[in-house]
């Protein structure tokens, strides 16, 4: 009597196969990725990141829904001296503050409004106040002259808008109330 274990034990050995073209190709793909994510880890630390805005003004913050608010916002000993401008749409250059004015950051409910002002235009400020009805706005400031544009290129909610205000209005707009939003109408 033959051993059945030792029979299938002794049987030819078949060569395996080699991988087909659908297997290869996805074995090429996740070593391709695995590659770039290994590349991306080890990016070195001065190397410059293009979603990350390199201004001091675009750090990261706390959306705090459109409320005046100076955490992502560099103080003037940061900022550097402000200078004046020959031509208001040159990055970088700020206006000076005009006499009896008071400089005001002020963050828009819409930061992509950012990117269509320029320092010296003249904005209209607007409030809606946070659980209010589409539409009602207040007007808080007309003719504000816009003095500097910080983090423009920042999505994130840290771009806003120095403006030159009266005392009144910047009291006005410093004194709304908690989640209230805030925008602009450029004038022309």
């Amino acid at each position: 009597m033959a051993d059945t274990g030792t029979a299938a034990a002794l049987r030819p050995v078949r060569r395996p196969r080699l991988p087909r073209r659908g297997t290869l190709l996805r074995a090429a793909l996740v070593a391709g990725l695995l590659g770039l994510a290994a590349v991306v880890l080890h990016t070195p630390p001065g190397c410059p990141q293009a979603s990350v805005p390199a201004t001091p003004a675009a750090r990261p913050g706390p959306a705090t829904g459109g409320v005046p608010s100076t955490a992502a916002i560099p103080t003037p000993a940061e900022r550097g001296p402000i200078t004046a401008t020959t031509d208001p749409h040159r990055p970088g250059e700020r206006l000076p503050l005009p006499a009896g004015s008071v400089g005001v950051p002020v963050r828009l409910a819409e930061p992509a409004a950012l990117a269509v002002v320029r320092p010296g235009a003249r904005v209209d400020l607007l409030a809606a106040p946070a659980g209010g009805r589409i539409g009602e706005a207040s007007l808080l400031a007309s003719s504000a002259l816009v003095l500097d544009v910080m983090g423009a290129g920042a999505m994130d909610g840290s771009g806003a808008l120095y403006l030159a205000l009266s005392p009144g209005q910047a009291q006005r707009t410093v004194g709304q109330p908690e989640g209230s939003r805030f925008a602009v109408v450029v004038r022309g």
